[in-house]
């Protein structure tokens, strides 16, 4: 195994689920320097960054350190590292802290990477780094398979019903959790029949003894084109004919660029170079490539693995692929700064 598959054998043995990346952070700040990097330090939100150079346009380079909870044992089967991670996000993340503390800089330019916490959460890593930066480029980390580059993902409303009364018999009135349920019915089948909107239960409770209280959790997907605003305009109607509060938990707009951006054409002539057909992705989830939007730079999505696997019992990431994109990278960072 080679020092750059050892650094994220190490960074998926240690397990971070969201709230709970800091031993993963800790393991992370003492092993970049060893990649090149100048300095990584773990800041307010429980995120790692790490710097190197310290010139005026900053290249930033943007994954994310937690996972969802559970996943497969840890272990090497030849050439394929399996555990919770592997994929979604730490071998995206560690190809690009690998590759970001190896390329030249030019003059002028620094980079910065980001591993950020609660992706799989709030994104309260992210959200707390925008403010803080105005990159003149900037990738994520996320996977795409060592071909691949994701120019879209779509947009996240998490939205609750909630609902209670002072208590009734229910021959009389249903109350609160039928009527929570029935708009959650309405509220997915409304999303189901939009073209490219799609929408899942997150979780519910109730109570049916004395005072009754109710609440449905909605995790609802916009297509480009739509807004957080329309969705919830409908979901509130529904919510209404109900007499159920409608709260937002989170909102995240969807975003995509075009082939024609710098990062998008850098990654896809890096991907050429290394001997593959670069594959154009919109993706279906919601990443923090949304959030990162913000900057209004060049931006993309790359990284090694299978995204069927995120989340699953199966999640692994085949090394070879893993060195793979370490060429893409390197391949594509320079040629990024020189376009951008």
């Amino acid at each position: 195994m080679t020092r750059e598959e050892r650094l994220l054998a190490d960074l998926v043995g240690v397990p971070s689920p969201s709230g709970e990346e800091g031993a993963a952070a800790a393991t992370l700040c003492d092993l970049l320097p060893r990649f090149g990097w100048e300095e990584a330090t773990v800041d307010e939100a429980g995120s790692v960054v790490a710097r190197r150079g310290s010139g005026g346009r900053e290249l930033l380079l943007l994954g994310h350190l937690d996972t969802v909870p559970g996943g497969p044992e840890v272990r090497l089967e030849g050439e394929v590292l399996w555990g919770r991670g592997s994929v979604d996000a730490k071998g995206p993340l560690c190809a690009l802290g690998v590759s970001g503390g190896r390329i030249p800089l030019p003059p002028g330019w620094r980079v910065t990477l980001v591993a950020a916490s609660g992706e799989e959460a709030d994104s309260r890593g992210t959200r707390h780094r925008l403010p803080l930066h105005a990159p003149a480029a900037c990738l994520v980390g996320e996977p795409t398979g060592a071909d691949g580059v994701a120019l879209s993902y779509r947009g996240r409303v998490l939205l609750s019903l909630e609902g209670e009364d002072g208590g009734a018999h229910r021959s009389g009135d249903p109350g609160p959790l039928a009527a929570a349920v029935r708009a959650a019915a309405a509220i997915l089948e409304e999303a189901e029949a939009r073209e490219g909107h799609s929408g899942a239960v997150l979780g519910m409770e109730g109570h049916e003894a004395g005072r009754r209280t109710a609440r449905v959790d909605l995790d609802l997907r916009l297509p480009l084109g739509a807004s957080g605003a329309g969705c919830l305009e409908w979901a509130a109607e529904v919510a209404a004919r109900r007499g159920l509060t409608l709260r937002v938990r989170d909102a995240v707009e969807p975003h995509g660029v075009d082939r024609s951006d710098p990062a998008v054409q850098a990654l896809r002539v890096a991907v050429r170079g290394e001997g593959m057909t670069p594959r154009l992705l919109a993706k279906q989830g919601t990443a923090d490539f949304n959030l990162a939007a913000a900057w209004g730079c060049p931006l993309a999505v790359y990284g090694p693995g299978d995204s069927r696997m995120d989340h699953t019992s199966e999640e692994r990431l085949d090394l070879g692929e893993y060195r793979r994109a370490l060429g893409v990278l390197d391949r594509a960072l320079p040629l990024l700064m020189d376009r951008a």
